[in-house]
């Protein structure tokens, strides 16, 4: 896959991405109602870790500064 998360959004990624687990995590390793939303997080991580986006690539869109 090719890299098109740029570093301010790697960055955002991993910040929301460890909030959104920490929320799910929140009662320990059973969750229940909403919490489950908060499994989004590990996603973002794994964008951010990757520096790869899929959604970026289907719409052909990137936050990486052009190479020279």
């Amino acid at each position: 896959m090719p890299v098109n998360v740029g570093t301010i959004d790697q960055y955002v990624r991993i910040v929301v991405g460890l909030a959104l687990v920490a929320y799910a995590l929140e009662d320990g390793l059973s969750i229940q109602g909403w919490h489950w939303v908060g499994l989004i997080g590990l996603v973002l991580l794994l964008t951010a870790f990757f520096k790869s986006c899929p959604l970026y690539v289907m719409f052909g869109y990137s936050t990486c500064r052009a190479r020279r």
